[in-house]
């Protein structure tokens, strides 16, 4: 049954690839960056093996530490959980959970960065060889620090599976820390800079923790600490085993009790925010996608960049003039609010088969979505670019920056109600943990924001370059000049955008439809 599970996850991966050749190139990407990483750490591995014994450890016990943290931080941060064998999916075939959670375990192995992993793993080999003994301690040690990586993994992921507001909660709460991983860094390295044995202190608790007891007994049984050594295997072997049995209790816990929809009882006429806009279709469309952005995680997670920005800006040019680099955190955020509609029917899902069911308008569709979205980042933007004044209380440039936050607002719109209506992404589905993939479309997704990205920035462009000389050079007509600019040409591209992508929606609406189905069964 293990290896049947395992040819139908390369069976269905195959078949993911075969209908998108945009999965095809991302998935060819992603195993070509994992060869080149692959490449640089066993050259160095070899290379390694020429120091001296203390370099080797710390060097190794450092970075298999940070391997099994990312491995860890994976279904939350960067690659998330290949959902190819999902668990709820299994649970209908004849098979015990301890064979269930093998397959799963071997699958993780299987895929591109358990790949990368264990063959890195078996790299440490070339360093150690140079102590044979601490070599065939490796032998040993390498297997369960690649399984203690991979079942970390899949308990972090069933966890989170098995709890809808903690897997929302962390898809909100992680980007906090992602964003902010700049200043994280330049923070750490400064403290390591004053006192560079720090780092030799952290690696030396590192080999004394789950994360790094494995990596660390070889180096330890070639320094001849055999006590140490000892200790540390006890705790390699008894890691990964705790960490099946949490895995277990998780898996037996979401299987048994499987995810359900619900909903809030309500008072027979009560119809909340649809019974105080207008009785249209676009009405419709505005309330339905306003409670979205209110209530849906997904749309949440793009409102945290906001006082993030501000942040990041402080940090960047905390030692010069600190309101004049706040002056553009408006234009920055109205750039990453705007560009989110990109992928709003995508987070509709199979949902939006009722707007084509019913027949409403294209037009209709895009002036709700955008008004919706407008209702809750206009605001966001204005106080923005308002706030920085407040406390520099030069006014004059105030009207250049707003005006080309704006422009930039309102462009985007144009851009996204155009491009929305020609193509889905694949989108975490709603209760799904943020970072939730399908194997290739981390490309395709890259490429679609990308050039969206660019487009907006380059119809916003004149706006933007008028609202700078007028910034720069302190000529308060120029700023109201650039307000009126970009006020005006972002309402123009809006407009136009709505009207050409309504009648782009009108004629790709149920091809539309067709493919998010696709993407729901894949």
């Amino acid at each position: 049954m293990v290896a049947t599970l395992l040819k139908l996850r390369f069976r269905v991966l195959g078949n993911q690839l075969s209908r998108s050749p945009w999965q095809l190139v991302g998935f060819v990407f992603g195993a070509l960056y994992g060869a080149a990483v692959l490449f640089g750490a066993l050259a160095g591995l070899v290379f390694l093996g020429f120091g001296d014994l203390a370099l080797a450890r710390n060097v190794i016990v450092g970075a298999g530490s940070l391997v099994t943290l990312g491995w860890i931080l994976g279904p939350l941060v960067v690659f998330g959980v290949d959902t190819t064998l999902d668990p709820t999916r299994l649970v209908v075939f004849p098979m015990s959970l301890r064979r269930m959670m093998v397959a799963l375990t071997l699958a993780g192995v299987c895929g591109i960065p358990g790949i990368v992993t264990s063959v890195a793993a078996l790299g440490t080999l070339a360093t150690w060889i140079h102590w044979p003994i601490a070599a065939v301690a490796a032998l040993v040690c390498i297997p369960l620090a690649v399984l203690t990586a991979v079942i970390a993994s899949r308990t972090v992921a069933s966890m989170l599976g098995s709890q809808r507001r903690l897997r929302e909660a962390s898809g909100v709460l992680v980007l906090i820390p992602l964003m902010l991983a700049g200043p994280i860094i330049a923070g750490v390295a400064t403290g390591f800079a004053v006192n560079l044995d720090t780092l030799a202190v952290v690696v030396r608790i590192l080999g004394w923790t789950p994360l790094g007891a494995a990596w660390s007994v070889p180096g330890d049984v070639a320094a001849g600490d055999a006590i140490a050594a000892a200790a540390k295997f006890a705790i390699a072997l008894a890691t990964p085993a705790l960490l099946w049995l949490l895995w277990r209790w998780s898996l037996a816990d979401s299987l048994s009790h499987p995810r359900t929809g619900s909903a809030a009882a309500v008072k027979p006429g009560r119809i909340g925010i649809f019974g105080r806009v207008p009785a249209s279709a676009t009405g419709a469309v505005f309330a339905r996608s306003l409670i979205y952005w209110v209530r849906d995680p997904r749309y949440l997670r793009q409102l945290i960049v906001v006082p993030l920005i501000a942040v990041l800006l402080w940090f960047y040019i905390r030692d010069g003039d600190v309101a004049m680099g706040l002056s553009f955190a408006a234009p920055i955020i109205a750039l990453m609010v705007g560009i989110v509609l990109y992928a709003d029917i995508s987070y509709d899902g199979t949902a939006f088969g009722t707007e084509v069911a019913s027949g409403v308008s294209g037009r209709a569709d895009r002036l709700g979505r955008t008004l919706a979205a407008a209702a809750i980042a206009l605001p966001l933007v204005v106080i923005a670019a308002i706030l920085p004044f407040v406390f520099s209380g030069d006014w004059a440039q105030f009207p250049g920056i707003l005006g080309m936050s704006l422009g930039v607002l309102l462009t985007s719109y144009g851009v996204c109600a155009v491009t929305s209506a020609q193509l889905v992404v694949p989108v975490p589905a709603s209760g799904d943990s943020a970072f939730t993939r399908v194997p290739g479309t981390t490309f395709l997704q890259g490429i679609a924001f990308l050039g969206i990205w660019l487009i907006a920035i380059v119809l916003s462009a004149p706006v933007i370059v008028m609202a700078l000389i007028a910034f720069f050079t302190a000529n308060a007509l120029l700023s109201w000049i650039a307000f009126v600019v970009g006020t005006a040409m972002g309402l123009v591209i809006v407009v136009v955008g709505i009207r050409v992508g309504g009648r782009m929606l009108d004629q790709t609406g149920p091809l539309l439809l067709s493919r998010l189905k696709a993407m729901k069964n894949a």
